[in-house]
């Protein structure tokens, strides 16, 4: 897969605190890899059913920083439906959480897969956060069914599998071990909340954490064990 994507784990806007701008050290970096000063960003929003207040969420953290706009899928106001070949157009395009099995579905029937495979290679950075973290790789652990549990369907533009919220969630550590020791996911990677994953044509390229102790790590079945090995993180506050 020939592209830019970055997986953030948690943090960003989504998790920004009330009463402030937004804006947030992961999204920064995050417009930084375009190159660009001002860069076009779309929000894609689907796994949330095209929530207008997580949408409004994304417009005040990147007003005045960049050109937005929001894909829905859903033809909710004020965008109306959003023709899949608008995300050939940015210079990022940003996946919002929620569930990952809806956003899957929904993303094949309308062939948006396809035009963000085709945007990827002509230099759009593809992003997201927890469903939008899950979705580029070939599976994940999510709780689209309720209890956490396997979905080893995901597009595949990333190798292996994902564990967004590590430790952020009570549940998410143990069940991604179980998940990749059983065979039911392949090995992979975690990520805690307000870390991010580089990937650079399907080679991870590094890690990065809005926050000091941010961690994430390489899971793998070795034999009947489980090995966790961690990543090193750079800290983007310095």
């Amino acid at each position: 897969m020939d592209g830019t994507i970055l997986t953030l784990g948690g943090g960003g806007f989504s998790t920004a605190p009330e009463g402030t701008d937004g804006r947030t050290l992961l999204d920064d970096f995050l417009l930084s890899l375009t190159g660009k000063e001002r860069p076009s960003v779309c929000f894609v929003p689907t796994a949330s059913g095209d929530s207008p207040e997580y949408a409004d969420r994304f417009l005040r953290a990147f007003a005045g920083r960049a050109e937005t706009s929001v894909l829905s899928l859903f033809g909710r106001d004020p965008w109306g439906y959003g023709d899949p070949a608008m995300v050939l157009e940015q210079d990022v395009v940003y996946v919002g959480g929620g569930s990952t099995a809806n956003l899957l579905a929904l993303w094949r029937l309308h062939r948006l897969d396809e035009r963000l495979r085709e945007a990827a290679a002509n230099g759009t950075v593809l992003a997201g956060i927890s469903a939008g973290m899950n979705c580029w790789y070939a599976g994940s652990s999510t709780d689209s069914f309720g209890p956490l549990r396997a979905l080893p369907d995901g597009l595949g533009f990333l190798p292996g599998s994902a564990c967004p919220h590590y430790f952020g969630e009570a549940e998410r550590q143990a069940a991604y071990h179980r998940m990749v020791g059983t065979g039911e996911l392949p090995d992979g990677h975690a990520a805690d909340d307000g870390v991010a994953l580089l990937w650079r044509d399907g080679t991870l390229v590094e890690a990065v954490s809005e926050r000091p102790d941010g961690q994430a790590f390489r899971v793998s079945r070795v034999g009947e064990a489980v090995v966790e090995t961690p990543l090193e993180v750079r800290y983007l506050g310095g």
